[in-house]
């Protein structure tokens, strides 16, 4: 049985009876491949360390026959753990999707396999299982289908990170190790164990790997080198928590969250597909999205030091700079004037507001601006009119110690009660106040879960879908101190993800280098921070600093007031250049820029006929005349008008020969700029060129 998309082909071995594997994942194969042929090619024979019958973990993985690895399906009964044994009994399929059904004979309940090849090629696959009439189960854990990794993916690369240091690269081989990462603090987190990457060392391959769920997860590569039938390493993707954690009664149904896999010949090329995979597929009503407006975020300019006369002059200063949306952050409601109380009281703050949202809304919206608010709906304080009404409305055990991080505790969402009561207070937030958009942060670890972590996940989608159906024109941003909660199941209902709190715009190179081969940069917020930077301490230009917020949904996270005059010259400058190169940044194709330098990052963005992208230098270099910037994605007999945007950058512009050929525009072609490529200034430190290109023939 074969499934195919326009570049790709899944070959699978089915068995009536039997089991069920994927072997082939490749570039698509010519119509009328002989498959049977194609099998038996792959096949090995029994070596003297196996069973007399090899085990096939294939897409269920199970103990039967032998396999060593961990089952996809755990079942317990009487605190018993149950063996599975199931087989094929039927399955669907069309051309670009198949459905498999699996009995176990002793046991009354069923399982089905789907994958799907979706937009751009993207493989989807799912697991349900259904208890029809079994008593007293337990469901301990149920993966997703396995991906039987092909034998020439032998490297690995996985993510990494902390808080404002996310999504950090690092590449191993695969066996004999294998990998296996579980998260445990109610979301993904920082360390990014939910996306993974596997190579072919013989070319520049990939496959990425996703489980599309905004909890914990289980992910994990076993590679049996003895015991299965072709010693092909097994990719396995669950919730981390059990399905039905108070049981699998008879009736029961659980299903998994999607797990995504993309195929690619180069790491531009995967992200590509996963850019438009989402475009087309996830992002909620993509088609239908205006023009990414530039913020202007009140946290690090004001804090907690809020009052309407504060925030009006901070709003004629967005506005005077192109500022299109005013985001007023944390201390705007109760009595939160600092971390330590107040969250879970949505209601505006009288001491701050004595006349309510309105007046503010009305004049950001009288300087052209919509206006954003900043909320933490799952978390609650202890010093708050909520938590001493409803002691009991947080995780906890009872008769413990309920610890605190940030000075909050986390809302019990599995409780109807709770849930309720959010929509209550964010629906009547949105229905009294002009509010565009909300900045939705998560702010905290999920301890203790009391058994309830995959509800969190289940129950925070449910406030959010029910937000979303009441005000379909309010833009939501996924935030989790930064970049603890992204991933493709929270951006089927969010508009923005907040890679990182971290504004330094050297870490922010690469952080958005490597959020980006998976997400397109329209979702990905990319704001102008202040200098020196309150993380990092670090001073950095304000050229190379807007320079690198470009390529994002870009924004401000600074006061303009404590800028100099040069300083709010040169953002302006660069948000108008966003507004101009917005549509191709936000509907283009991504392409990373390779460079001999390691401190030197690039990407680039084509549409239609244009072009942008930049080269940033992040340290001193080793020579003087570093090597050229080759771009990439280009036609190679078109020839392409080359322009520098100004502004350019500080010292660098002395060491730019003919500057004023570079203004009106170098002709050449696409061969000539993927394979020589531009000489540019980069020799000092934080210094960063935009290079724009319009194709003329």
């Amino acid at each position: 049985m074969r499934l195919d998309g326009e570049a790709l082909t899944l070959v699978f071995a089915l068995e009536a009876g039997g089991t069920a594997d994927l072997v082939y994942l490749g570039a698509r194969l010519p119509e009328g491949e002989d498959l049977a042929a194609l099998v038996a090619a792959t096949a090995r024979g029994r070596h003297e360390s196996q069973p007399d019958v090899p085990p096939v973990p294939g897409l269920l993985p199970e103990r039967k026959l032998g396999w060593s690895g961990t089952p996809a399906i755990q079942l317990r009964r009487g605190g018993e753990t149950i063996e599975t044994d199931f087989r094929l009994r039927d399955w669907q399929a069309a051309p670009d999707n198949l459905e498999l059904t699996f009995g176990d004979a002793a046991l009354a309940i069923s399982l089905s396999l789907g994958w799907r090849i979706a937009a751009a090629g993207v493989i989807e696959a799912y697991a349900v299982l259904v208890n029809h009439d079994e008593p007293d189960l337990e469901l301990k854990r149920l993966a997703a289908p396995a991906l039987p990794v092909p034998c020439r993916f032998a490297d690995l690369t996985t993510f990494s990170g902390r808080w404002a240091g996310e999504m950090r690269e690092h590449r191993r081989p695969l066996a004999p190790d294998g990998f296996a990462r579980t998260s445990a603090r109610g979301k993904p987190g920082f360390g990014g164990g939910n996306w993974l990457i596997l190579h072919d060392r013989e070319s520049e391959g990939v496959l990425a790997a996703h489980l599309a769920f905004s909890g914990d997860c289980d992910t994990r590569i076993e590679c049996d080198n003895e015991g299965s039938a072709d010693g092909r390493a097994v990719l396995q993707m669950a919730a981390a928590q059990p399905h039905v954690e108070t049981g699998f009664p008879a009736g029961s149904v659980a299903a998994t969250p999607r797990a995504v896999f993309a195929l690619a010949a180069n790491r531009s090329t995967l992200a590509q597909r996963l850019h438009a995979y989402l475009r087309a597929e996830v992002l909620p009503g993509r088609k239908d999205w205006g023009p990414r407006k530039v913020h202007l975020n009140s946290w690090e300019a004001l804090g907690f030091d809020l009052s309407e006369p504060a925030l009006i002059r901070l709003a004629d200063d967005a506005a005077a700079l192109g500022i299109e949306r005013f985001v007023l952050d944390d201390g705007w409601f109760g009595g939160r004037r600092d971390d330590t109380s107040s969250l879970g009281d949505w209601v505006v703050s009288p001491d701050v507001f004595p006349n309510g949202l309105g007046p503010l809304i009305d004049h950001v919206h009288a300087r052209g601006m919509n206006f954003g608010l900043w909320v933490e709906p799952e978390m609650v304080s202890p010093d708050s009119d909520l938590y001493r009404a409803h002691p009991d409305w947080c995780l906890h055990f009872e008769g413990r110690d309920r610890p605190t991080m940030r000075g909050q505790l986390a809302l019990d969402l599995s409780r109807a009660e709770v849930r309720e009561y959010l929509i209550e207070r964010l629906d009547a937030l949105l229905r009294e106040n002009a509010i565009a958009y909300l900045k939705w942060d998560h702010n905290r670890d999920l301890f203790p879960t009391a058994g309830k972590a995959l509800w969190q996940s289940l129950g925070f989608n449910h406030v959010l879908d029910r937000l979303r159906a009441a005000h379909p024109h309010v833009e939501i941003e996924s935030c989790a101190s930064g970049g603890g909660r992204i991933d493709f199941g929270v951006l089927s209902r969010v508009h923005r993800v907040w890679p990182s709190d971290n504004n330094d715009a050297i870490e922010r190179l690469r952080i958005m280098r490597a959020w980006s081969q998976f997400m397109p940069l329209e979702v990905l917020g990319s704001h102008v921070g202040p200098s020196p930077n309150p993380i990092t301490g670090r001073r950095l230009d304000m050229d190379f600093r807007a320079k690198v917020a470009l390529f994002g949904h870009m924004g401000v996270e600074a006061d303009p007031a404590r800028m100099s005059d040069a300083e709010r010259e040169c953002l302006a400058a660069h948000i108008a250049l966003y507004k101009a190169w917005r549509g191709v940044l936000h509907e283009g194709t991504l392409w990373r820029l390779a460079h001999p330098d390691p401190n030197v990052s690039g990407m680039m963005v084509t549409h239609g006929h244009k072009a942008l992208a930049v080269a940033a230098q992040t340290a001193f270099s080793p020579v003087f005349d570093a090597a050229p910037v080759r771009l990439a994605g280009l036609e190679p007999e078109a020839r392409y008008r080359v322009t520098l945007p100004e502004p350019w950058p500080g010292k660098a512009r002395r060491y730019l020969a003919n500057a004023d050929q570079w203004r009106e525009g170098l002709t050449l072609s696409g061969t000539t700029l993927m394979t020589q490529g531009l000489a540019l200034p980069l020799t000092h430190p934080e210094t960063a060129w935009l290079i724009a290109l319009e194709k003329l023939s």
